[in-house]
């Protein structure tokens, strides 16, 4: 059956995403129809799909209510190839600002918005950048990424035009990352991420792919700064991976040590965002800020 979708397109900092509205969850969204609209020469184009859904209307959101009753609104997303995927933090700013340009909610400055994902209830203000997420409690994981506490030793990582095979750090955020540090801006730009990189050992749910390299000086101003780039799981080389982007500044400030800070700039492709660790009584969080835009509408056939 071939049903007509009312999208939006919006990125932020280059990681692009196809929006559409449907409170009561009624489109029958299958891989096929989620490919046909990422697809960048037949449909939408985009690295990712999000549903806009009322949570009492999924049974994930369902969930979601029973941890915050405010968090009315659920961010059904899904990568480019029509896998699920638990957490987008480019994505989440973008809903956000779908959400307000549809009317569907209202967020005031000093407000926060409760947003259901499959990663939990994430909050959201507005910033003078555009807007930021507490992306919860990070953790370091075990090489299997079967959800105990690691040392965050992970596995190696082997990608195209990387000269040897390099050690990654296995970091979550709500959903899975491995960081890779590499020597310099030049090997960073040599990498041919058209390939995923090869991990070993694979983790059972794959994981995003981030490499790193660190400014000179590394600290300016009291804030760290990084240059990165990402291969996300299920879309590809990215312009840009917000969840990616706080797990490359997580996982450079535990190589840098004691007294490296607490907030981080990091450069992508597409832009730059904005990370943060910060104290909580459940441990420490990470938020991530950076700006997000709505690009055109439109109707498909899908």
């Amino acid at each position: 059956m071939t049903e007509t979708v009312r999208f939006t397109k919006g990125q932020g900092t280059g990681n692009d995403f196809v929006l559409f509205s449907d409170p009561d969850a009624l489109v029958d969204l299958t891989p096929e129809r989620i490919r046909a609209l990422a697809d960048r020469r037949f449909g939408v184009g985009g690295d990712g799909v999000i549903r806009a859904a009322r949570s009492a209307n999924l049974p994930e959101g369902q969930t979601i209510l029973a941890e915050d009753p405010a968090a009315e609104w659920f961010m059904d997303y899904h990568n480019a190839d029509g896998s699920v995927a638990e957490m987008c933090g480019n994505g989440i700013r973008v809903f956000t600002k779908f959400l307000l340009e549809q009317g569907l909610t209202t967020l005031e400055p000093g407000e926060t918005l409760a947003i259901g994902t499959r990663a939990g209830v994430r909050d959201v203000q507005l910033n003078r950048g555009g807007y930021q997420v507490d992306l919860g409690r990070w953790r370091l994981e075990a090489p299997d990424f079967d959800g105990t506490v690691g040392d965050g030793s992970g596995p190696e990582v082997t990608a195209t035009a990387l000269p040897v095979s390099r050690p990654g750090l296995s970091l979550s955020v709500g959903n899975p990352h491995v960081v890779v540090a590499l020597a310099s801006a030049d090997e960073l730009a040599a990498i041919d991420l058209g390939s995923a990189p090869v991990l070993d050992p694979a983790p059972v749910d794959g994981a995003n792919v981030e490499f790193v390299v660190p400014e000179e000086p590394l600290v300016a101003d009291g804030v760290g700064r990084i240059r990165m780039r990402v291969h996300e799981r299920g879309s590809g080389e990215t312009l840009s991976c917000g969840t990616g982007a706080a797990a490359a500044a997580l996982a450079t400030r535990y190589w840098a040590g004691q007294g490296a800070p607490d907030q981080w700039r990091v450069d992508v492709p597409g832009g730059t965002v904005h990370v943060r660790m910060f104290a909580t009584e459940d441990g420490e969080h990470v938020s991530l800020s950076g700006p997000a835009e709505l690009v055109f509408t439109g109707d498909l056939a899908i």
